[in-house]
């Protein structure tokens, strides 16, 4: 989570170029088309800052997934205790071919440590805070995956965990030492880890995504020196052993930030299956005084170097996944685009055609928002 981000959004809206926040002119067709592969966009929904749902502040929504057999969605948010307890909510969307209407929630659940008990905050539990970005739904087990990004000045490590529907700890899964916070520039970058995770097609393994490079890879991306290579690693749910890794390179940073000097940055909130070896990738930047930049991209799993055995990644150690472009949201008529983060598959359509939500993270900031966004997903 770009948590960076909440302290640099007022200077964005309160204009250090007169657009403010608002997106590039639409083209001509809300529809990009790569190959045989395109979105449409069906519509739009937003909620209302700090909105309660079962006497819980609803928001920071970094991770959603879809229970095909309940017919419900999970919502992850990112509250490390601060506002209420870790917690996921679980919510209805109903989407046609030409309507999305508001979703309705239906139930808060909170995050169990494996004592049983709710997680506290950075000030009442230290030693214990979470910072959940993503989630998963495991039907053959009927239980949900979770990710956790850690923070270094705690010296609390990335996680990857298995909870039952009511929240309550099974275990955790291991994951690679490299990942580890460690003292000093070597490690994982705080804010960078964890963010991205989906479940292979045959339920027997899980990718987890870096939402930038550890240390050892180099400087994170830059508008003026380009993008960044991360790690996307593949580990056997059953015993967490390392399958695969892949290198991705994110974008350079599309918008330079106004003043040029001011923060801005690009990395990947999520990742999600596409079919048995391809998955879409959601790249999203933010620069101060322009806004959020938001494209997915399409990769195969099988395509670049494994990298799980190298300790640092130079170009000529390893040789990245290919991407394509399958939509760049600048090309969508919407007055704005926040800080998305979580990305799933939803029901199908009438026509057969599946259905992509993707949701924001407004860190509980006044001056950002709640943002689904529902795509048909076209293949030809």
């Amino acid at each position: 989570m770009f948590k960076i981000f909440a302290q640099f959004a007022l200077a964005c809206l309160f204009g250090f170029v007169a657009s403010g926040c608002s997106v590039a002119p639409p083209s001509t067709s809300a529809t990009a088309k790569i190959s045989a592969l395109s979105l449409r966009l069906i519509g739009e929904q937003t909620i209302e800052h700090r909105s309660q749902v079962d006497n819980t502040v609803f928001g920071g929504i970094s991770g959603i997934d879809y229970d095909v057999a309940r017919n419900v969605f999970y919502l992850l948010s990112d509250d490390r205790s601060d506002n209420d307890p870790a917690r996921f909510y679980t919510a209805k969307l109903n989407i046609t071919s030409t309507e999305f209407a508001k979703p309705v929630f239906t139930a808060v659940t909170l995050l169990k440590k494996p004592d049983g008990s709710s997680f506290g905050s950075q000030k009442t539990d230290p030693l214990n805070v979470p910072d959940p970005e993503a989630i998963r739904y495991r039907a053959e087990t009927d239980t949900l995956l979770w990710t956790s990004e850690g923070d270094k000045k705690l010296n609390l490590s990335p996680f990857l965990r298995e909870m039952r529907i009511d929240g309550s700890f099974i275990r955790e899964i291991p994951t690679s030492p490299m990942f580890a916070m460690k003292p000093g520039d070597t490690g994982s970058r705080d804010n960078t880890t964890f963010e991205g995770m989906t479940i292979a097609r045959d339920g027997k393994s899980v990718w987890v995504a870096m939402e930038g490079p550890i240390y050892e890879d180099g400087a994170t991306p830059s508008v003026a020196s380009g993008g960044a290579p991360l790690r996307i690693t593949q580990y056997e749910i059953a015993s967490g052993k390392a399958l695969r890794q892949i290198a991705y390179q994110s974008d350079a940073i599309p918008h330079r930030p106004m003043p040029p000097t001011a923060y801005a940055d690009n990395g990947v909130p999520e990742v999600l299956m596409f079919d048995e070896h391809r998955m879409l990738v959601l790249e999203r930047s933010f620069s101060v005084g322009v806004g959020n930049s938001l494209r997915i991209y399409l990769i195969d799993t099988r395509d670049g170097s494994d990298t799980k055995n190298i300790a640092a990644l130079n170009p000529d150690n390893h040789r990245v996944v290919k991407k394509t472009l399958i939509i760049n949201f600048d090309s969508l008529n919407l007055q704005r685009l926040d800080n998305t983060e979580a990305m799933t598959f939803g029901p199908r359509l009438a026509n057969g055609n599946r259905t992509l939500i993707v949701v924001s993270d407004d860190n509980f900031n006044r001056r950002q928002i709640t943002q689904f966004l529902a795509f048909e997903v076209i293949e030809k």
